[in-house]
C-alpha cells in the first residue's frame, strides 16, 4: 500500500470538525477521489481513526 494520510481523534473518537480537516488535507494532497477511506471504529461504533492512501490504492 502506498503512503497514507491518517487522522485520529483528539479524545477517543473523531469529531465532525476533525473529519472535515482530514478531508481538507486529503484534497490538498491530491488524493484520488475514488480512493477508499479506511476507518477504525470504537466498540460503540464511533470513528476513532481514518486513513487514506496518498496515491492510487490498488488494494480496492
Amino acid at each position: 500500500m502506498p503512503a497514507t494520510l491518517r487522522f485520529t481523534g483528539e479524545e477517543k473518537d473523531l469529531t465532525l470538525d476533525e473529519l472535515a480537516a482530514f478531508v481538507d488535507e486529503a484534497r490538498k494532497a491530491n488524493v484520488p477521489g475514488d480512493n477508499p477511506i479506511r476507518a477504525e471504529l470504537s466498540t460503540s461504533g464511533k470513528i476513532k481513526e481514518v486513513e487514506v492512501a496518498l496515491a492510487k490504492d490498488d488494494d480496492q
